[in-house]
């Protein structure tokens, strides 16, 4: 998948696949932004994806290593999401994984470093969600 605009993808996709992907980003791809997030399971067992990534998803943005970062963040992928006029699972699944992505770039940095880190990021969520889809047997 060479195009990295992945919200093309996410209708695509069966929820699980959805679900799926969303647990990487906010419990492995969040990592890299210092956000350490442990779900409460309890809270999200037996629940089906319509559910549970809301419930995930509000766990997660609860996490907030820089309250004043993760609100612009949360700002910008808000606004971002929005423009590509998604709906039901789809769309906070495409917000989620804007958020994780946009937290990524660390204080300090040039913007072309700021700029290599989110394509990198992009990439290794493109990457993800080809591998989920494949296993879901979706093409993308």
């Amino acid at each position: 998948m060479s195009d990295l605009a992945l919200h093309k993808y996410l209708p695509r996709l069966p929820e699980a696949a959805l679900q799926e992907f969303t647990e990487w980003c906010v419990l492995e791809q969040a990592k890299a932004a210092g956000c350490n997030f442990i779900p409460d399971r309890s809270k999200l067992e037996n629940l089906p994806p319509a559910d549970y990534l809301p419930k995930l998803i509000d766990q997660f943005m609860k996490v907030k290593p820089d309250p004043i970062k993760a609100g612009l963040v949360a700002a910008i992928a808000g606004k971002e999401a929005d423009k590509h006029a998604l709906s039901g699972l789809a769309v906070v699944v495409d917000f989620v994984s804007l958020y994780v992505k946009y937290l990524i770039p660390k204080e300090g940095m040039t913007p072309e470093d700021a700029e290599a880190v989110l394509t990198k990021a992009s990439q290794h969520q493109c990457e993800k969600l080809t591998e989920i889809a494949k296993k879901h047997g979706v093409a993308l």
